[in-house]
């Protein structure tokens, strides 16, 4: 059988995000909300 991943895995460098993406995505979970009724999901933004 061939294989399929051949190709060697380039390095990774960690990632620089700016601090107003870090602020953004903080304040967003924060105010994120999840109810469940029954097996459905709603998800709302508390802003």
């Amino acid at each position: 059988m061939q294989k399929l991943y051949s190709y060697q895995k380039s390095k990774s460098e960690p990632l620089k995000p700016k601090e107003s993406t870090i602020e953004f995505l903080l304040s967003y979970s924060k105010a994120l909300s999840v109810m469940k009724y029954k097996k459905l999901a709603f998800d709302t933004i508390l802003n």
